[in-house]
């Protein structure tokens, strides 16, 4: 029995802990790197990452 209770507990712990750093990950970086590619005056980090991966497409094979 405290085992199957030790299991249910850990599984919601984890399944809980799992989507707290999926929603930190998402409020943090994510949301902002979309915000930044949809706003019309394009930032100079974002212009130069844009570069970056233009740069990176044209020399791997997946570009060719």
């Amino acid at each position: 029995m405290a085992a199957l209770f030790g299991l249910i507990l850990g599984f919601m712990f984890g399944v809980g802990c799992a989507a707290a750093v999926i929603y930190t990950i998402y409020m943090g970086g994510y949301r902002k790197g979309i915000e930044d590619s949809l706003r019309d005056d394009k930032s100079s980090r974002y212009i130069a990452n844009i570069e970056k991966v233009r740069i990176k497409l044209e020399t791997s094979p997946l570009g060719k």
